[in-house]
């Protein structure tokens, strides 16, 4: 699938998208070493089933909770900068994150204009906390983008906990839309309720107000480690304590994520079919570790099995 058969079909409002999704390179990595990484990316990459390659703008998350980051924050390349310079080899559609704090109202006029030509899809993605200073809001960012003549399609983040704990993830995905929002990808799913509750409510919105549903696209993410999953659970994502249990108790953590991915991809497709509902599959490879990196491979051929 190029880049134009995807935008229609997101025009569309058709279903089954599968996406693979990379952070880039820490900024620190020497330059010489960014060719070794990339090339290999490529390799894993270029012969997988995919629809679409999703790019993450890596943001310092510290003031959403006052717990200590499992990981040490590191600043990692610009996704449209290291898309264009490094991965231009991989013929599939790039979905490039951009976080809009670092933005002006200026230099994101000046950026939509400047990546007319290499990005055609772009998520933009908010501070992750009201405490976080910002030079520029997400809806201001939203608004500038309707304002431009970008041809760059525009999507957004949606998050299921949100919705577990507030109730109004589907009236915040109506309002996006009428931002300029076009598909979603939400964060990583491991409580198969949170997302098929908001999946419903969405879906009984729509009919409501009798329009077609945007498509959404679920992120999976496999666990290799528990280190990982306290990671996982750091950036707000929702492991039921059963699922937490199951895992560090686990003689093989990894395997036992990749079942439970499989299981969720599943149960969601299972779901969304039955209420006509246009969804898809993200699966992240946001670790290094070469097992679950390679997990993440075979996630996504099993996932596209199950997709056919």
């Amino acid at each position: 699938m190029n880049s134009q058969e995807l935008k229609k079909k997101i025009e569309n409002k058709e279903g089954g998208y599968l996406f693979y999704g990379l952070t880039p390179p820490k900024i620190s990595t020497p330059v010489e070493k960014i060719d070794g990484i990339s090339q290999r990316q490529i390799e894993r990459i270029k012969n997988l089933p995919i629809d679409g390659l999703v790019l993450y703008d890596i943001q310092d998350e510290s003031s959403r909770t006052h717990l200590p980051r499992p990981f040490p924050f590191l600043h990692t390349w610009a996704p449209d900068e290291y898309a264009n310079q490094y991965l231009q080899e991989l013929n599939v559609p790039k979905i490039i994150y951009k976080s809009v704090g670092k933005f002006t109202e200026s230099s994101l006029k000046e950026w939509l204009v400047a990546n007319e030509d290499t990005i055609d899809l772009t998520v933009f993605v908010g501070a992750p906390s009201k405490q976080q200073q910002v030079n520029l809001s997400l809806q201001d960012a939203y608004k500038i983008k309707k304002a431009s003549n970008s041809t760059i399609k525009l999507g957004g983040v949606t998050i299921p906990e949100r919705h577990f704990a507030k109730g109004d993830e589907h009236i915040r995905l109506s309002n996006k839309i009428g931002s300029g929002c076009t598909f979603f990808i939400s964060q990583c799913v491991y409580n198969l309720d949170n997302a098929k509750s908001f999946l419903s409510d969405y879906h009984y919105k729509t009919q409501e107000k009798n329009i077609a549903p945007a498509p959404i696209i679920f992120t999976l993410t496999p666990c290799g480690s528990v280190k990982t999953l306290e990671f996982t659970k750091w950036l707000g994502i929702d492991i039921p304590r059963w699922l937490e249990n199951d895992l560090t108790s686990s003689e093989d953590i990894l395997a036992k994520s990749i079942e439970v991915c499989k299981y969720i991809a599943k149960e969601l497709i299972k779901f969304a079919k039955e209420k006509n509902m246009p969804i898809g599959f993200n699966i992240e490879s946001v670790a290094i570790r070469k097992a679950e990196i390679e997990a993440s491979i075979e996630l996504v051929k099993s996932v596209k099995e199950m997709m056919i």
